[in-house]
């Protein structure tokens, strides 16, 4: 499985392409970080990070895009802001085809680190470990782009294989229901 992750900001985006599966090892694909302008307009700035998302999306063609899901932080602005190249970022994957999962920074330090709580040097120490690098890769943005990615490989594939087998067992039992209500039909008409 091929996974974008993007940690989002307006000043910083931060995008990781990882390659992995449950189990198995993973592997860097590509890593960076969309800037824009603090002095740049709100709306060229997210039409900048779209337009640098689609090249990134076109480019390594993920299976599914993972994102950040954005939380209340005690500065307004700055979660507006991440909630804006939030919704970029999805988005440009809806647009694509490409399905989204959003995870929250304390599933993707778990994820990542054994920690929910980790600090961002014990999250990008632990990003180069796995991806078997000399270094964790700079600003911390690109770091937790590569956790996003890495949190959705080991738990994205477990949840949607839940997910499937919740839905097989609701369309089993449906089907049960609809047998039983035939055979109580058929057996009302026969002793009629």
């Amino acid at each position: 499985m091929r996974v974008l992750g993007v940690d989002p900001g307006l000043t910083r985006c931060g995008v990781g392409v990882v390659d992995g599966a449950p189990g198995r090892p993973l592997q860097l694909v590509d890593v960076g970080v969309v800037r824009t302008g603090a002095d740049v307009p709100l709306a060229h700035r997210l039409l900048a990070i779209e337009r640098e998302l689609e090249r990134w999306v076109a480019r390594v063609q993920p299976d599914v895009v993972a994102v950040e899901r954005v939380f209340s932080q005690a500065n307004v602005r700055t979660v507006m802001g991440t909630a804006q190249a939030s919704a970029v970022a999805i988005l440009v994957a809806a647009r694509c085809s490409i399905p989204v999962a959003l995870h929250t920074p304390s599933e993707v330090k778990a994820a990542v680190s054994g920690n929910g709580r980790a600090d961002k040097a014990q999250v990008a120490a632990m990003v180069a470990q796995l991806l078997r690098l000399d270094c964790a890769p700079t600003p911390a943005d690109a770091s937790d782009a590569l956790a996003l990615a890495i949190c959705h490989v080991w738990r994205g594939a477990a949840a949607a294989r839940l997910d499937e087998a919740v839905a097989r067992a609701q369309h089993a039992q449906a089907t049960a229901a609809r047998l039983a209500r035939a055979r109580a039909a058929a057996l009302a008409k026969v002793a009629r």
